[in-house]
């Protein structure tokens, strides 16, 4: 067991827990964002981040300051927490998107490391190979190789308290992902971040990015922390910490300030076009957008900057209240609405509903049923898996949408999308769900599908299934039954 990652609670797999950094003497709370800062341009100091917005961590480019002549010296001088006036944790990354970029850097495993350990960063990057996505698989299997050699490297070397990281690599073949986090998981590294998605990110695949972060979860214990490399925009945050993301870098703040862009939790607008801020940070309270049009390029990009980290702060906060309330699958699905590609990463995330109902809480406050989406959710599929479990008393059950009818043994409830139940379990979660009147031809299907698991496992009982004008979809699901149709008897 990892010691320096504990889980506090857990919504679907997105979890609230708290990372510990010996070196730097601090332990971070995750979901936690990791403002970027380039020495050679800082848009906003890291010292202003950790007092005004709360940054407990920062990531930096350990191969810049190993290349820089401003800033090598300084930083094994002084060290990255004197430079930087930060007493959070700081990251840094080896040069490998450097190598992704630029095809070769003249720095090993050991010696960026040893390196990294010397400027005092907390976390440090083996030179890992971030393979692109739709590389072919003999690509992908020579890279991943190559990362593994280091990551067995890395295990090598005299880091002191700092600790390390483990890259999960493999481009887009899931078998090679869930394999590299396996391998990874059996070192003795620390903290494993999914590199090389921010092409998918930048095309808005968001459904590959799940697919990815899925596999590697499922080759990966819970007592790893799991850095998502490149993610900072707010909108994909309430998906990615529900799939199993612990860890943001983001650069978005300040690039997109720089080319005048605005950061939302449901997309990004372009200042020139804004006539009104829909937000309440310092910044939008305390400017219009033709003012922030009118300031010098640098004044501009600082107050976009500012108002870029305010509003991914906020949704960060926002996501782990929704973990703490239970309701991290809503506002997932109320993000999902703000994109059609946001949306392909839901339903995406939604294939793998076996791994979210793992970790998923039993109990919660309550469920919505707000789309189709929602009669995928975990807490449909642990009810469908409980059937098996409750016991049938009698030779003839109704399962009705209705009332009781004392023409049978008993009577059992019928809730789309949960299916059948017994009544006395009415007040109980997720059963106590909140569900519009006009339900999607999903939510009946899900329905029909918990009927049928019933059934065979009762098979000396016989049922009746006593329903609302169901949808014919729905219908064919169901085995060899009886059904009334209630609405054709009340019309009667």
């Amino acid at each position: 067991m990892r010691d320096c990652f504990e889980v506090r609670d857990y919504d679907a797999a997105g979890r609230i827990g708290e990372l510990t950094v010996p070196r730097a003497g601090v332990t971070v709370e995750t979901p936690a964002l990791l403002p970027v800062i380039n020495p050679h341009l800082q848009t906003i100091a890291p010292s202003e981040l950790e007092r005004e917005f709360g940054a407990e961590m920062l990531i930096t480019n350990g191969y810049i300051f190993y290349g820089s002549d401003d800033y090598r010296e300084r930083a094994l001088d002084e060290g990255l927490h004197d430079l930087f006036d930060f007493s959070g944790a700081i990251m840094t990354d080896s040069g490998s998107f450097q190598l992704a970029e630029y095809g070769d850097i003249d720095v090993d495993t050991p010696e960026i490391l040893q390196f990294q350990r010397d400027i005092g960063s907390d976390i440090g990057t083996p030179v890992d190979i971030p393979t692109p996505p739709d590389a072919s698989r003999e690509q992908a299997e020579q890279e991943l190789a190559e990362t593994e050699t280091a990551l067995e490297v890395a295990e090598g070397v005299d880091v002191g308290e700092m600790l390390v990281n483990a890259p999960i690599q493999g481009s887009t073949h899931l078998d090679l992902r869930e394999a590299a986090a396996a391998h990874a998981y059996t070192t003795d590294l620390d903290v494993f971040p999914v590199g090389a998605v921010v092409p998918l990110l930048n095309d808005y695949r968001y459904d590959d990015m799940v697919d990815v972060v899925a596999a590697a979860k499922r080759g990966l214990g819970a007592d790893a922390p799991v850095h998502l490399f490149g993610a900072g925009h707010p909108m994909m945050f309430a998906l990615a910490v529900a799939v199993g993301c612990d860890l943001f870098d983001s650069a978005a703040y300040a690039l997109y300030a720089r080319d005048d862009r605005y950061l939302t939790v449901r997309g990004t607008k372009q200042l020139p076009d804004m006539d009104y801020f829909p937000c309440s940070c310092p910044v939008c309270t305390s400017h219009e957008p033709s003012d922030v049009r009118e300031r010098a390029d640098d004044e501009r990009e600082t107050l976009l900057a500012r108002h870029n980290l305010h509003v991914t702060y906020a949704e960060l906060r926002r996501v782990k209240q929704a973990i703490r309330e239970g309701t991290l699958l809503d506002l997932v699905d109320e993000r999902a609405r703000s994109h059609p590609t946001m949306l392909d990463g839901y339903r995406a995330m939604l294939e793998y509903v076996d791994q979210l109902e793992e970790t998923d809480p039993v109990r919660k406050d309550s469920f919505f049923h707000t789309s189709a989406e929602s009669a995928r959710r975990p807490e449909v599929l642990r009810h469908h898996e409980r059937l098996d479990r409750l016991p049938v008393d009698g030779e003839e059950i109704l399962l009705s949408e209705g009332a009781k009818n004392r023409g049978f043994d008993a009577t059992w409830r019928l809730k789309p999308p949960f299916g059948p139940f017994p009544r006395h379990l009415s007040k109980t979660y997720p059963l106590t769900a909140q569900v519009p009147d006009r339900l999607s031809r999903e939510a009946y299907e899900a329905a029909a599908d918990g009927i049928a698991r019933l059934v065979d496992a009762n098979p000396g009982t016989a049922f009746t299934v006593a329903h609302f004008d169901w949808p014919e979809s729905a219908l064919a699901r169901l085995p060899e039954l009886p059904l009334v149709d209630l609405t054709e008897e009340d019309a009667n």
